[in-house]
């Protein structure tokens, strides 16, 4: 497991997807109350940027909405929660250490 440094966590504002390109992979990170999470940064659906979207909260989660459709997908599972997206979208694993956060886009953790 290579996890790639990719920014220092107070970079990162509380609740706004930001993207980085990670290896050659376009990951959307997003901070929140329980860490950092990393998704692909292409909706499912109509492959344009997630981290152009918003955070949502639905049924109590916090999701990430897609600005061109409104798919929503689950920031643990990348699963879309809601039409028109039907398939996943790729969660990387992810680590704060020293300060920075790190992300290994080779290394699936769900989608």
């Amino acid at each position: 497991m290579t996890m790639t440094p990719v920014c220092e966590v107070d970079e990162l504002p509380e609740g706004k997807p930001v993207r980085h390109d990670v290896d050659g992979v376009s990951v959307v990170l997003v901070r929140d109350a329980h860490g950092v999470h990393a998704l692909h940064d292409v909706c499912s659906h109509a492959e344009v940027a997630l981290s152009e979207g918003d955070l949502v909260t639905k049924g109590g989660k916090l999701m990430l909405e897609c600005w061109l459709h409104g798919s929503c997908f689950d920031l643990r599972t990348g699963a879309p929660t809601g039409l028109p997206a039907t398939d996943p979208v790729a969660v990387f694993a992810t680590e704060i250490s020293q300060g920075w956060v790190r992300v290994d886009p080779a290394r699936r953790i769900a989608g």
